[in-house]
């Protein structure tokens, strides 16, 4: 029986799993670039981890944007069951995320199947550098998809919160931004019509999670400082955002890993939140 993966699983681990025969784990290169939509479909068709499929942010792992739904928004849930149907996913499908950019893209992939229902799900740690530096293949060939059915529907396990709720509960929950500190404290916005951020939220950037060698900090120095961060809070009072509910993502992994479950998400986060202008903006 293989060993499942739930949070982050390590290149050399990954390497056992494809060598110990049995139902083979699904990978899915995230990577992506923000300032180039197109720069991690073009670097994954140049070379990625051998058997590797591709998914993109905006057309794979977001919805349609209306304006006032925030820069990527879930998709559909009939959608994206429909998207890891024609990838061979099933619920007893082992998924292997990873990207070439720290994680935040294959953590991405990584909650949205928890939201799916899915448990065996998990990022590689250090992404395709570390997939290389422990000898793992890498090739330039597209893998042939065997297409099965829609992922069924299950119940989720990533509870989200929506814009409304979040109001309501403003200065009752522990909110985290995971942007970078000069965005948070509204100083530059280089993606978003408003510079700020939700008021009563604590920054907690999402490369503060790695370590020098770009992958995570150990699950004890993570809890760590997480504990100190959440100040005695719960984590299920817990509520991740970012600027659209990606780079949230590595900050809800860090904490799982971390062995504190039950943090939410709030999808639409910053680019949702700043196109209503009666809702309240912070800065500093």
């Amino acid at each position: 029986m293989n060993p499942v993966f739930t949070t982050l699983i390590a290149a050399a681990e990954l390497r056992a799993l494809l060598a110990a025969g049995g139902a083979p784990p699904v990978i899915v290169d995230c990577g992506f670039d923000l300032a180039d939509t197109g720069a991690g479909e073009r670097a994954w068709r140049e070379a990625h981890a051998a058997g590797s499929f591709y998914l993109h942010l905006d057309r794979d792992l977001s919805g349609a944007k209306n304006g006032r739904n925030g820069r990527h928004p879930l998709p559909e849930r009939a959608a994206f069951a429909a998207t890891l149907g024609r990838l061979g996913i099933t619920p007893a499908t082992q998924v292997v995320a990873l990207d070439r950019q720290g994680g935040p893209y294959a953590a991405r992939l990584w909650w949205m199947l928890r939201w799916m229902g899915h448990e065996a799900a998990a990022v590689l740690d250090g992404g395709l550098d570390a997939w290389r530096a422990a000898g793992g293949a890498v090739d330039a060939l597209a893998p042939a998809a065997t297409a099965g059915a829609p992922y069924p529907e299950r119940a989720p396990l990533a509870p989200t919160l929506d814009a409304d709720a979040l109001l309501e509960r403003l200065g009752r929950v522990r909110l985290i931004d995971a942007r970078a500190g000069e965005r948070f404290r509204g100083e530059v916005e280089p993606l978003d019509p408003a510079a700020g951020h939700i008021p009563g939220a604590l920054n907690r950037f999402f490369k503060d999670n790695l370590g020098a060698d770009g992958r995570f900090k150990s699950a004890a120095a993570l809890r760590a400082e997480y504990e100190a961060l959440l100040g005695g809070d719960a984590p299920a009072r817990t509520v991740h955002q970012c600027g659209s509910g990606v780079t949230a993502c590595h900050n809800l992994l860090a904490m799982e890993h971390a062995g504190l479950d039950g943090s939410c998400l709030y999808p639409g986060s910053w680019s949702e939140w700043c196109s209503d202008p009666a809702r309240p903006i912070a800065t500093g």
